[in-house]
């Protein structure tokens, strides 16, 4: 029985085994679909489709400079132990050249892409290392900067990935100050990397709840509301601190004392050159996944139940 592409496709759509191993189990079976399936799992293949549905939300956010291009990425696994073999990593360095080499769109392009040294697609790559890691394996997402000078911080293991970006003038080596920055993202948390980002309505919202404690404070609830008002505005800047990077103070008070904006122009001057933050991006590990949290209790309880039945 013959076979068409579409064939194909089809087969991967169903069992979410790469193109070639569908093709091969299609050549194996004469194009029936059914016994192709059958082929696959009889291979080990087909569990791939059903190792995807389970929840990754371990992994490591990675970041590096590869050729001057600074690349982040998150890559998912299920487990905290996979995320930390040789193979695991090795997958995502790889996945993290390809974002620096071939520039692609999104993830979906980036899955198209050739896997380095092989014929392989990511995809097709990504379900080998499925079947042999034995996990669900997800690439969430990725950002790059091919501009400017790139400095890249990994905390913790892969728990945090940052990639900070400066503009730099002079013949100066920037990996420690950008570094020292990225290690700020990491442990403050900053929401914004400027006051100039922190949209008004966020503004208005924080000059309210200001003006709501007064009036909740018997020593303030009978000062006039322009005094209100003014001592409100009077607080936006203990606010800016809290929530953006270039306001907030610098945590290594041994090297500046002073905020983030001025430790990065201090230490850029001290090296003969000029140094200034331009962006930055922070990935943490598994951030808004929801993680399936298994009840062994309830579990016991209804085995128990229906033993009974």
């Amino acid at each position: 029985m013959a076979f068409t592409a579409q064939d194909v496709k089809k087969l991967r759509e169903m069992t979410n085994v790469g193109m070639m191993d569908c093709k091969k189990a299609l050549q194996a079976t004469d194009g029936d679909m059914d016994a192709a399936i059958d082929w696959l799992r009889e291979k080990g293949l087909a569990k791939a489709a059903k190792k995807a549905d389970r929840i990754a939300a371990e992994g490591v956010a990675y970041a590096t400079v590869i050729n001057g291009v600074g690349v982040v990425i998150e890559v998912n696994s299920e487990t905290d132990f996979a995320a930390k073999t040789d193979a695991f990593m090795d997958l995502v360095k790889n996945l993290a050249t390809i974002v620096a080499e071939q520039n692609p769109a999104d993830v979906d392009a980036l899955k198209a892409c050739t896997y380095p040294n092989s014929n392989l697609t990511v995809t097709e790559i990504m379900q080998e290392k499925v079947m042999s890691i034995g996990e669900n394996m997800v690439i969430r997402r990725f950002d790059r900067f091919a501009e400017n000078t790139s400095v890249a911080y990994v905390h913790a293991g892969g728990s945090h990935g940052v990639l900070v970006n400066l503009a730099v003038e002079g013949d100066i080596d920037v990996t420690e100050i950008g570094k020292n920055v990225a290690m700020q993202i990491a442990a403050m948390k900053a929401q914004y990397w400027t006051k100039e980002q922190v949209p008004q309505e966020v503004v208005d919202k924080e000059l309210a709840v200001q003006v709501a404690l007064m009036d909740n404070d018997p020593k303030m609830a009978s000062k006039p509301a322009q005094v209100k008002e003014k001592i409100a505005q009077g607080k936006i800047a203990a606010f800016y601190k809290e929530i953006c990077l270039l306001q907030q103070e610098f945590v290594r008070s041994d090297l500046f004392k002073g905020d983030v904006a001025g430790y990065i122009a201090d230490a850029g001057k001290k090296l003969g050159g000029k140094v200034t933050f331009v962006n930055a991006i922070h990935y943490t590990k598994g951030e808004g996944i929801e993680k399936k949290v298994d009840d062994f209790a309830a579990e016991v309880a209804a085995q128990v139940a229906n033993a009974g039945k």
